[in-house]
């Protein structure tokens, strides 16, 4: 993993060359024999990568995170609502995190950028991806998704999920995740653009919360909106009051140890 300032670049990966999570998450053969291709190194290398991790962002302050989908391009509208979102919040104080690729990434990055904010890109060795975007002023490159994603966790004070793919799916349900089952707390989950947000919503409340696979208050941990305005005041707000946020938040938790204990 490297950090650098400005735009980092990725290690370059060879064609048909196996990610790092690749070879972590595969079965072990009999033939694995080298030290340095065992779990027991893997782990030495995992735990470098926290201790980097969190030495490179120790020191950021308030910081929001922004998921959205790597293949929207600068014509897209939601390309252009990441920018403004990324710059008032930027403008309130807060530094801007993003997975450090194209896309919605790069776009909050920029709007860093335009208002003067620390603009940080977190990256992932991937075979079809290489390096950060040149809007990214602190760059750290993660191996390995799971260390990556508990940066996103640890240093955010929100997270704004614009329209993405699987991998955005990914970080929403997780952040839900360690906030129902209280691993979080005090965590704005904004989901960007209820045209796209608004049928997951609709299938969340009508079969998932129907059927009792989760309980009433849980819908409520997201928001959906789109004003870039209102995403800025709600985590403001958060954060100057966190009484709202910690009563719906305790609703989901006993809702969830209750069901359990049914």
């Amino acid at each position: 993993m490297t950090q650098s300032k400005g735009a980092a670049k990725t290690r370059i990966m060879r064609k048909g060359e196996k990610t790092a999570d690749e070879r972590l998450l595969e079965t072990p053969t009999a033939s694995d024999q080298n030290f340095t291709h065992s779990d027991p190194w893997r782990v030495l290398r995992i735990m470098g990568e926290f201790v980097q991790g969190f030495d490179a962002l120790a020191e950021i302050g308030p910081a929001v995170t922004l998921f959205g989908s790597a293949r929207v391009r600068e014509g897209d509208p939601m390309y252009q609502a990441a920018i403004e979102v990324a710059r008032l919040l930027g403008e309130a104080g807060f530094t801007i995190i993003t997975g450090g690729g194209p896309g919605i990434m790069e776009a909050g990055n920029r709007g860093a950028r335009l208002a003067g904010a620390s603009s940080i890109g977190l990256g992932i060795e991937l075979p079809f991806e290489q390096g950060l975007n040149e809007y990214c002023d602190i760059g750290v490159e993660f191996r390995y998704f799971f260390v990556r994603k508990t940066m996103f966790v640890k240093y955010a004070h929100a997270f704004v999920i614009f329209p993405g793919g699987f991998g955005t799916m990914d970080e929403l349900f997780e952040a839900l995740t360690l906030i129902q089952t209280g691993k979080v707390t005090n965590f704005p989950v904004i989901l960007f653009g209820s045209v796209f947000w608004g049928g997951l919503v609709a299938w969340l409340r009508n079969t998932m919360l129907a059927e009792g696979k989760i309980g009433p208050a849980d819908p409520d941990l997201m928001i959906v909106t789109d004003s870039p305005e209102e995403v800025r005041e709600i985590i403001v707000r958060a954060l100057r009051d966190q009484s709202p946020r910690m009563q719906q938040e305790q609703q989901s938790r006993e809702e969830t140890k209750k069901a359990t204990e049914d």
